[in-house]
């Protein structure tokens, strides 16, 4: 399976039971297979770093106001495109994965669909830039940054 940041997946049932995190978005909702996850991959591990990807746009937009407002600066939410409409990409939900966890990519007529550049790069920025704020041991949770 193709497995690269930027891409899409969806992940198996047999992950949510394992994880028991009751603050995960919760697997297929409602009948649909989502959420889906922004894929980040290590290249020098086996670890994905999985971001959830809400259609709830204004909810995150008006948080992501707050926190700007708050500390000048917002790098847990993402608005970005993906499937050619906004999406809020909740890096303050990322979250460690791995490969045997995913169920398939997002695909548009058996296509796998990639989440447009400038999206990727800022989100991928802004998770760099978490991991090397946590590397130099700030006190920072960045699966619950809220």
């Amino acid at each position: 399976m193709l497995l690269e940041t930027g891409y899409v997946y969806h992940i198996k049932d047999e992950y949510f039971e394992f994880a028991k995190d009751e603050k995960l978005m919760k697997n297929h909702e409602n009948g649909n297979t989502r959420p889906t996850y922004f894929c980040i991959k290590n290249a020098n591990s086996k670890i994905l770093w999985f971001i959830p990807i809400s259609s709830k746009v204004e909810k995150y937009r008006k948080l992501q106001e707050q926190k700007i407002k708050k500390n000048g600066v917002c790098d847990t939410i993402v608005i970005g495109k993906y499937r050619r409409i906004d999406a809020a990409f909740l890096i303050q939900n990322i979250f460690p994965i791995t490969e045997k966890y995913i169920d398939h990519i997002d695909t548009i007529r058996n296509e796998a669909v990639a989440v447009v550049e400038g999206t990727q790069k800022e989100i991928t920025d802004k998770v760099n830039k978490i991991f090397m704020l946590k590397s130099k041991r700030y006190k920072l949770n960045i699966s619950r940054c809220r």
